[in-house]
């Protein structure tokens, strides 16, 4: 009868085991490139409905946009319907650039969101730290996932295009913020980061911090290693990612594509989108 108690106890352990509820997504970075710029042939206005199309052609469930203005997001969502949108301006009187995440709202619900700024006092709209050349904050949200009753933090953020100590800083705070969410839980962080991928301060601290680059982790990888564009075709053999989708937590990369989506040579931004199709995994307990 040992046999039958060796199963038996097998069998519990079977069942005593975590199982895993699998969600596949797809996000996407995008620097958007702010709208009132003098951009003359790339003005907003005559590039808004390519941006759109490349939305709508590669569906991201969210995406996390830099350098956004209220306009731009409303727009975008006057167009997409199945899209909604959240995000405060940067500066503290409540105007400015914004870090707005798009999600598709029959699918996902930002059922915790918030905002904090990448200084010395995070918690202080506006606030400013180590001579950085603009107001930089992150928005993020913890997303439900109706299908599969799932859970998953999103972080968006622009670090400072001229302060190397203020990237730094914003990696720092960054990764304190990340580190500070529950350890079990998935995490996505996406932006325009300023800083070369792999060769630069804030990579080496945010990917220091537990963050993967889904880039490298991707099963599949396309497009071209550049991400900032000029309005322009990516330049041949230039590796410059500046634009990033990092992930922590129980997630697979399944494919990581810099989208250089394109209507007769007009760009959607100065700035290539970054799309990563994510399997997310949570840890559940199986029931007696």
């Amino acid at each position: 009868m040992r046999w039958k108690s060796t199963a038996i106890i097998v069998l519990l352990l079977f069942l005593a085991a975590p199982c895993y509820a699998q969600t596949a997504l797809t996000v996407m970075s995008f620097n958007i490139r702010y709208g009132t710029a003098n951009d003359g042939d790339n003005a907003w206005e005559k590039r808004r409905d390519i941006a759109v199309a490349m939305i709508r052609e590669y569906s991201p469930l969210v995406i996390g946009t830099q350098e956004c203005l209220d306009f731009q997001a409303d727009y975008l969502v006057q167009q997409l319907p199945e899209y909604r949108w959240f995000g405060v301006a940067r500066e503290a009187d409540g105007s400015g650039e914004r870090m707005a995440v798009l999600y598709r709202a029959n699918e996902v619900s930002p059922i915790e969101s918030g905002n904090f700024w990448l200084s010395e006092t995070p918690s202080v709209p506006g606030s400013m730290s180590w001579n950085t050349s603009c107001t930089r904050m992150a928005t993020w949200a913890k997303f439900y996932h109706y299908t599969s009753k799932q859970y998953f933090y999103f972080v968006n953020t622009h670090l400072d295009h001229k302060s190397e100590p203020a990237r730094q800083g914003g990696a720092k705070v960054l990764a304190e913020f990340i580190g500070k969410l529950p350890a079990d839980a998935p995490v996505i962080l996406t932006g325009d980061f300023n800083s070369k991928a792999g060769g630069s301060e804030a990579y080496t601290i945010l990917t220091g911090s537990g963050l993967a680059d889904t880039w490298n982790t991707a099963k599949e990888k396309v497009g071209p290693p550049i991400t900032w564009s000029a309005f322009k075709a990516p330049e041949p053999n230039v590796d410059r990612r500046i634009d990033w989708v990092l992930t922590r937590g129980l997630v697979t990369v399944d494919r990581c594509e810099t989208v250089i989506f394109n209507q007769d040579g007009r760009y959607p931004s100065d700035h290539f989108p970054v799309v990563a199709q994510l399997t997310l995994s949570e840890a559940q307990a199986a029931a007696p």
